[in-house]
C-alpha cells in the first residue's frame, strides 16, 4: 500500500502529524465556521486514535473467546470481570454464536496488528482498558439505575451479544466521521484502508443486530425484553454521542441497518465518540480508565 503497493508510505503517512498538538487535532475536527484551511496532516493522530478503538474491541472479543494472552500493544492493564480471567472462553451455548465471537476476534485482532504495521514506530502502546466493571457501569447508565445481578458479558451468549452491541455501532460512525480528516488518498492508502475496516465494522455490527433482533422479545434478567434493554443502550449513546444511535426496531419496524433518512451511515465526531467510550467522564474513564493513547484524547 505504498509506491510498491505492499504497505502505506510512511513518509506519506507520517507527515507532519506527529508535531500537531492535542488541541490543534480537536480542532480540526469542529465544524467549520469561516474559510476552510489547508488541510493539516492528521493521519497519524487518526490512524492512533483508531488504534485505541481496537486495542478495546479487540480485547473484548478475545476475552470472549479465551484468547485474552494474544491482544498486543504492551503489557498495559486489562481489566476484566472478577472471576473471569479471558482466557476460558464464554460458555456459549449456541454454536453459531461462540463461531461468529471467534471470526470477529479474529478480524479485531487482525485490525491491531495491522494499524501497528502501518504506524511503525509511531503507533501507540495499548492504554489501560476496562472491559469489566465498565460493562456493568454501562448497564447501569442506560437503566437508570443499579442492575442486579451486575451485567456482565461474558456470563452467557444474550450478554455477549449486549456487550458487543455497546462497541459495533460505535466504531462504524467513528471511522466515517474521521474520513474526510484524512489526507493519503492514495489507491492503497490510508483513507481505503480505514474504508475497508469501517466496511467490516459495519458487517460486525450487522451480524449482532440480526442476532440480537432474532431474540428481540425474549425477556431479560432485568425485567424488560431484549428489544427494550438494546434501546435503553441506543438511547444513552445517542444522549452522549450526538445523537445518531437507533435501537433494533424504529417505528415497529427492524432496524438492522443503522442510518439516516438518506439511508446513509452516521459520522461522529472525535469528542462525541470520546464522550461514549468515557461513559460521559472528561477525558478518561469508562472503557479507557486513563484515557486514550496518542494526541486525539
Amino acid at each position: 500500500m505504498s509506491a510498491n503497493n505492499t504497505k502505506p508510505s510512511r513518509r506519506q503517512f507520517l507527515g507532519t502529524a506527529g508535531l500537531i498538538g492535542a488541541g490543534a487535532v480537536l480542532a480540526s475536527c469542529a465544524p467549520a465556521t469561516a474559510a476552510t484551511p489547508a488541510k493539516a496532516n492528521l493521519d497519524v493522530a487518526i490512524a492512533n486514535f483508531a488504534l485505541n478503538l481496537e486495542y478495546l474491541e479487540a480485547a473484548f472479543y478475545l476475552a470472549a473467546v479465551g484468547r485474552i494472552a494474544e491482544l498486543p500493544g504492551g503489557s498495559a492493564q486489562v481489566i476484566l470481570p472478577d472471576g473471569f480471567d479471558g482466557k476460558t472462553a464464554v460458555p456459549f451455548k449456541d454454536a453459531a454464536v461462540a463461531a461468529y465471537a471467534q471470526e470477529i476476534a479474529q478480524d479485531e485482532l487482525n485490525h491491531v496488528l495491522f494499524l501497528r504495521k502501518v504506524l511503525g514506530t509511531a503507533a501507540v502502546d495499548r492504554p489501560v482498558l476496562d472491559i469489566g466493571p465498565a460493562f456493568a457501569a454501562a448497564a447501569n447508565a442506560a437503566a437508570g439505575a443499579t442492575l442486579t445481578p451486575a451485567f456482565n458479558p461474558y456470563l452467557n451468549d444474550l450478554f455477549f451479544l449486549h456487550g458487543a452491541f455497546i462497541f459495533e455501532d460505535v466504531g462504524v460512525t467513528a471511522y466515517k466521521g474521521a474520513a474526510r480528516l484524512v489526507t493519503d488518498d492514495s489507491a492503497n492508502g490510508i483513507l481505503e484502508s480505514a474504508a475497508g475496516i469501517l466496511a467490516v465494522e459495519a458487517y460486525h455490527a450487522g451480524e449482532i443486530r440480526t442476532l440480537l433482533y432474532a431474540q428481540k422479545d425474549v425477556v431479560t434478567p432485568y425485567g424488560v425484553t431484549v428489544e427494550q434493554l438494546i434501546q435503553k443502550i441506543s438511547d444513552l449513546r445517542g444522549k452522549v454521542g450526538g445523537g445518531k444511535d437507533q435501537g433494533l426496531t424504529v417505528g415497529g419496524k427492524a432496524n438492522i441497518v443503522v442510518a439516516d433518512e438518506n439511508s446513509v451511515a452516521y459520522s461522529r465526531s472525535t469528542a462525541e465518540v470520546l464522550a461514549i467510550v468515557y461513559l460521559g467522564g472528561a477525558g478518561k474513564g469508562g472503557f479507557f480508565p486513563n484515557g486514550l493513547n496518542g494526541a486525539l484524547k
